[in-house]
């Protein structure tokens, strides 16, 4: 326990936000100095724009491949605030649920198999921001491997069967600025668009078929006496089904100003794809034999709205099974935590299922 407790601190006291290039290459660095220490060959470093991944293989054919990140979604400065701590059984800190207890669950239960051979490691940099640099090796690995296991924090203990898919939409409306006491009907006001167009987008949601479509952020204007010119409008989207993600991204684009006046432009797409139960089924039947093998409580499934990157690895046909990281609650939020009590039996599912597929 004191030895996953002691790696968890040594990663979550070294802030990873994405797009941060220098933090992170700090983050992957320790992560491979990590790895080498547990596993004792050492990890790769991958550059890329947004900064490193950190791979790590155990030779011979591939079997199964473990996924997870090192970003977070929490600024610098964020540690000084809420440093690492580990009290009434919980640990705290910036990035400790979601998702670097996954990462220590992962590193652990690899280093207790009797043999690597077959297994590989794949932590990325950028899935709190969408995968965009690792979105293909990814998948390239997971194809290979014929397995994927996701290390994604676990759904108040539950494994993750399905997952919506998720995009996110960027609309920017332009209008026409003018001085908002002297001619104000010189303007062409793109808040007042802005809160047309809110309304609309909103409107695309189809809760019966668990389609949600949320506006979450919005700026406009540049002065209190000037007619805004420009409006940006951020929208959240999670679907179930891969036809409503056609629909969104088809009706996104074909948004129409209310003001005649007013362009406006779309960016964004459904990005992660849904990952359906079908593609865990297999995985979730393997891990619920493990466990009743280990003498650990039976796990339990369910789907969730968020993505990650096993949403990637399910739609090109790898079966995946996500959520088997670390119990506790919070992602994303400053009440994160996790029950340090539960990492070790964690461990001990994923090392154990790691080694049924390494004999499949």
């Amino acid at each position: 326990m004191s030895e996953l407790v002691d790696d968890l601190r040594s990663l979550v006291e070294i802030e990873s936000p994405s797009h941060d290039v220098p933090a992170l290459t700090a983050s992957a660095t320790a992560l491979a100095e990590l790895i080498e220490r547990r596993l004792g060959t050492a990890a790769e470093l991958v550059d890329g724009p947004a900064g490193p991944h950190v791979v790590w293989r155990g030779g011979g054919e591939p079997r199964v491949l473990l996924v997870g990140h090192h970003d977070t979604v929490f600024p610098l400065g964020t540690l000084s605030a809420r440093p690492f701590t580990v009290a009434d059984g919980r640990a705290t800190g910036p990035g400790v649920f979601d998702m670097k207890a996954g990462l220590v669950i992962a590193i652990h239960a690899i280093a207790a198999l009797p043999d690597r051979t077959g297994v590989e490691l794949f932590v990325n940099c950028d899935e709190e921001v969408g995968s965009a640099t690792s979105r293909q090796l990814i998948e390239k690995r997971a194809a290979a491997c014929g397995a994927a296991l996701v290390l994604e924090p676990a759904a108040d203990g539950a494994l993750k069967i399905g997952r919506k898919g998720t995009g996110t939409f960027e609309v920017v409306v332009r209008g026409r600025a003018a001085h908002a006491g002297l001619e104000p009907e010189r303007g062409v006001n793109a808040l007042v668009e802005a809160a047309h167009q809110v309304l609309a987008i909103a409107a695309l949601a189809d809760p019966s078929r668990g389609t949600t479509v949320t506006p979450t952020v919005a700026h406009a204007g540049t002065a209190d006496n000037v007619v805004p010119a420009e409006a940006r409008i951020r929208v959240d989207v999670r679907v179930i089904e891969p036809a409503e993600g056609t629909r969104l991204e088809v009706a996104m684009v074909a948004l129409i100003p209310v003001d005649p006046d007013v362009t406006l432009e779309v960016f964004g797409s459904v990005g992660r794809p849904p990952m359906p139960e079908s593609a865990t089924a297999d995985l979730f039947a393997l891990a619920s034999k493990v466990a009743a093998e280990l003498g650990l409580p039976e796990p339990r499934g369910v789907a969730v709205g968020g993505g990650s990157d096993g949403n990637f690895t399910a739609a090109v046909g790898v079966p995946t099974l996500d959520g088997l990281g670390a119990t506790g609650a919070g992602a994303h939020a400053d009440h994160e935590h996790v029950l340090v009590g539960e990492l070790p039996d964690r461990v001990r599912l994923v090392s154990g299922l790691v080694h049924a597929l390494q004999h499949r």
